[in-house]
């Protein structure tokens, strides 16, 4: 029976033999498959003609997807870590819109954040080398958070000082009925949206206005320099030329001569 249940997780799990490959193949189609039948069934017209063949449907994939969740939580050896882990509550959260429609209506349509558990296929299709790049990336952005964090308080005061001023200047007769809707109006300018939706018409308020975007073609420009800045400050993966990357798990700090991964044991 260990050995079975070894097996079975190797299945589950692993993506390194043709059984666990075609595993996660046939995973990846039925995500597929649920993701386009409930892009389907929003469709007005589609849900009368076949509404009740989408949720049968629906039902099906949401079983197997049920026992595939409860499957990886028997297998694993560690529970919980996977329970809390991204793709374990991704995993949840692909099966509980379903259950949720025999209590509120149409939540099932919910189901399309199955979509995320696409994101495997970075494992089935040995994907794993371009993840030092993503942590790259990763890593520029959580460095570069306390500077950014000090760049949208700045944005945020800027937008609550030209949204009360409009309130003042422009006042409910012009769409302008508090200084939230007002600072509504400073966000769309500010970033360059325009919808157009309130507009100013005072001479003073379309000034004002006329600032507000230019600054916004200044502001957009600044958080891409902040990372940029600490992207150039970091060593890029090109630099690290006598090291290797694990193409099972990303680990991109192996050794030229090292033939399995010092992180999850796969053959490099």
């Amino acid at each position: 029976m260990r050995l079975s249940k070894k097996y079975l997780s190797h299945v589950v799990f692993e993506s390194n033999d043709s059984v666990s490959r075609g595993f996660d193949v046939v995973l990846l189609i039925l995500i597929f498959g649920s993701v386009t039948i409930a892009v389907l069934d929003s469709v007005q017209s589609l849900h009368e003609t076949y509404g009740s063949i989408f949720y049968s449907l629906e039902i099906g994939f949401t079983l197997l997807f049920t026992l595939e969740y409860l499957l990886r939580v028997w297998l694993t050896s560690k529970t919980w870590k996977y329970v809390l882990s991204f793709y374990g509550l991704v995993d949840l959260l692909a099966i509980l819109p379903v259950f949720l429609s025999f209590f509120v209506a149409n939540t099932q349509l919910l189901s399309v954040i199955r979509a995320l558990r696409l994101l495997r296929i970075i494992r089935v299709l040995k994907l794993g080398r371009y993840l030092s790049e993503a942590n790259f990336i990763r890593d520029s952005l959580r460095s570069s958070a306390p500077k950014i964090q000090i760049f949208l308080f700045s944005v945020l005061t800027i937008v609550l000082v030209m949204g009360t001023l409009m309130f003042v200047i422009e006042g409910p007769q012009h769409g302008f009925t508090s200084i939230p809707v007002s600072m509504y109006w400073a966000i769309v300018t500010l970033t360059t949206v325009g919808f157009g939706d309130i507009t100013p018409s005072t001479p003073l308020g379309q000034f004002f206005a006329s600032v507000i975007m230019l600054l916004g073609y200044a502001i957009i420009a600044v958080p891409t320099g902040i990372v940029t800045s600490e992207m150039s400050k970091r060593k890029k993966p090109d630099d690290f030329d006598s090291l290797k990357t694990c193409t099972n798990c990303g680990f991109d700090h192996l050794e030229q001569g090292d033939k399995y991964c010092r992180k999850c044991g796969g053959s490099v």
